[in-house]
């Protein structure tokens, strides 16, 4: 069995559109959406691609803010993204609003061979909790909140990540939209889209981080001509490659 992981795509249309068209080629079994799927520059879009793949989708934390509505964030950052997340959620119509309804906190599925995966965005007690590389293994566990299979997938770091946790493999595919990486210790939003790939069979299983490059000039020019606030800023963050937000908004 074969499964792509997607994650934290947040609104970006032509970087989901450079994964899809790679996930196609790789003839897939299942897709598996790990949330943050619309807060970006296009979410109606971006949706619209996700429902029609017809595929498991998990909640994020910043789709149940569009839901739900938004916390109250530090910082003038934290102003900006709030400002700026609930514009695009003021794009969002019924019909969206109810497929976002369908997401999942946690999913398990049986990939054959004896394995299981679990699969939440953040951790299953929490949509904005991140496990990192460095992130201590009881600590982990207690974030695991009783779940446990084989493979345990997430996202909302916007870091690729394996690593081991007792018998378990801790898979994050990275973020499709928003990938993030370190620049002399300055975290940065990268030019390319990140997704994953487990294979699965009797005697082997594979994982595989992957990224790929799109078309930056245009997911840049679709913001600057939205109308959203602090359109100009947004866009710096990826033409300019200036410092990028991360933590918890993330």
């Amino acid at each position: 069995m074969r499964i792509a992981l997607l994650a934290d795509i947040h609104g970006n249309l032509p970087g989901l559109d450079a994964v899809l068209e790679e996930v196609r080629r790789e003839r897939v079994d299942q897709i598996l959406c790990l949330g943050d799927v619309a807060v970006g520059p296009q979410p109606t879009e971006t949706l619209e691609r996700i429902r029609a793949l017809d595929c498991p989708v998990l909640m994020g934390n910043w789709d149940a803010w569009f839901l739900d509505g938004f916390p109250s964030l530090p910082d003038e950052l934290g102003r900006k993204l709030v400002e700026i997340g609930s514009w695009w959620a003021e794009q969002l119509g019924p019909e969206e609003r109810r497929f976002m309804r369908t997401f999942e906190q946690v999913l398990e599925l049986d990939v054959g061979a004896e394995t299981t995966l679990a699969a939440f965005h953040g951790s299953p007690r929490s949509l904005e909790e991140g496990i990192y590389a460095t992130t201590p293994d009881e600590q982990v566990e207690e974030m695991l909140d009783g779940v446990q299979a084989p493979l345990l997938v997430c996202g909302h770091t916007h870091f690729q990540l394996l690593r081991r946790l007792g018998e378990s493999l801790v898979v994050n595919p990275g973020s499709v939209g928003l990938a993030f990486r370190r620049d002399g210790g300055i975290m940065r939003i990268a030019p390319w889209a990140e997704y994953g790939l487990i294979t699965v069979d009797s005697d082997r299983l594979a994982i595989e981080l992957r990224r790929t490059v799109f078309d930056v000039a245009s997911l840049a020019e679709t913001m600057l001509s939205s109308g959203m606030p602090h359109a100009e800023w947004w866009t710096d963050l990826w033409t300019r490659r200036q410092a990028a937000p991360i933590g918890p908004a993330a």
